[in-house]
């Protein structure tokens, strides 16, 4: 599995599918743990990620580590990734054949990892990965199960920066997340 997902890695970093792999500075097709129970997917990486290869290392990223600490997890310990590898221009969201071009690289990485669970951040995962019909003001919080996956609907991290407010609500959604990836009995 290791090896099946560095060499995934390995092909998003060189991709061209797409326009976005024209101005990218760095691919990001994610980081952390290969054998966790727990992957988390935003939308596309920023200047920061595009800047450095990595996701969430921005603002957002700070919030995104505050939240994980704030429920015992550390970062190292969970695999994160972006539903599009390469950043949109002016961090635009991503258009529907960019998402289209990454969707066999997201798919693969879930498959290879096999988490419990995948949290989707915002409204462009969630629907970039369930589809259309769920509004993240109704079912952030909550878990959404397929025939083959299980998935918790929050916010996008960068979400709180332009909505103080919502960061109570972050900090619940992950506390919920939390009692969903407790082990069972």
């Amino acid at each position: 599995m290791k090896t099946e997902l560095l060499e995934l890695h390995k092909k998003i970093l060189t991709c061209t599918l797409c326009r976005l792999s024209e101005s990218r500075k760095n691919a990001v097709p994610g980081e952390g743990a290969f054998d966790t129970s727990l992957v988390l997917v935003g939308e596309a990486p920023g200047r920061n990620e595009d800047l450095l290869g990595r996701p969430f290392v921005g603002a957002a990223g700070a919030f995104l580590t505050k939240l994980l600490s704030s429920i015992g997890v550390d970062r190292d310990r969970i695999f994160i990734t972006n539903v599009v590898k390469c950043r949109p221009p002016m961090n635009r969201p991503p258009r529907v054949d960019e998402v289209n071009a990454c969707h066999s690289y997201l798919e693969r990485q879930i498959s290879l990892i096999n988490p419990r669970i995948i949290c989707l951040m915002g409204n462009n995962a969630i629907k970039a990965v369930l589809g259309k019909g769920y509004s993240i003001s109704e079912m952030h919080g909550k878990q959404v199960e397929t025939a083959n996956r299980r998935f918790f609907l929050t916010y996008h991290p960068a979400a709180v920066l332009y909505a103080e407010s919502l960061e109570e609500t972050m900090m619940n959604d992950f506390k919920a997340l939390a009692n969903i990836l407790k082990p069972p009995n």
